[in-house]
C-alpha cells in the first residue's frame, strides 16, 4: 500500500532514487560563504551558490543568520551596485564621484576574488588530507 503511494506521488523514477542527504557544513564554510556574498555588490544568492555548489536557500538563510547576529538591517546590509553615467562629465567634482566609485567597485571586486581564492586554497587542502592548518 505505502510503495504504491509513494509511486502514485512520485513517480517510477523519483521512487527509485535514493533520499538526499543532509549535509552538513562547517561554521568556517558558512562564514566564508556570507563573507563572499557580502563583499559582492550586485550579485545575487543564486549565483554565490552555485559557485558554492550549495542550495540558493541555504545560502539565504546563513546570511540571515548573520545579519541577525550582527544586528545589521536588511535596508542598509548590502548597497546596491551603482549605475555609472554613460557620457562623461566635464564637472571636476563628478568625475571624481564617479572615480571614487569606480575605486570602490574595485576594491569590493578584489575582496570578492580574495575570498574565493581562500575559500579555493582551504578546500584544496582540505581535499589534498592536510587538516593541520
Amino acid at each position: 500500500m505505502v510503495d504504491t503511494l509513494i509511486l502514485d506521488l512520485l513517480g517510477p523514477e523519483e521512487a527509485r532514487r535514493p533520499p538526499m542527504a543532509l549535509k552538513d557544513y562547517s561554521d568556517e564554510f558558512k562564514a566564508d560563504a556570507v563573507a563572499l556574498y557580502e563583499s559582492a555588490p550586485g550579485v545575487t544568492y543564486k549565483s554565490i551558490a552555485a559557485d558554492l555548489g550549495i542550495n540558493r536557500a541555504t545560502l539565504r538563510e546563513w546570511v540571515l543568520r548573520d545579519r541577525e547576529r550582527r544586528g545589521v538591517t536588511a535596508a542598509g546590509a548590502k548597497p546596491a551596485a551603482a549605475h555609472r553615467a554613460a557620457v562623461p562629465s566635464a564637472d571636476p567634482d563628478e568625475r571624481v564621484r564617479r572615480l571614487e566609485a569606480r575605486v570602490a567597485e574595485l576594491e569590493a571586486s578584489e575582496r570578492k576574488l580574495a575570498t574565493e581564492r581562500d575559500i579555493l586554497r582551504k578546500a584544496a587542502k582540505y581535499f589534498a588530507g592536510e587538516t593541520n592548518w
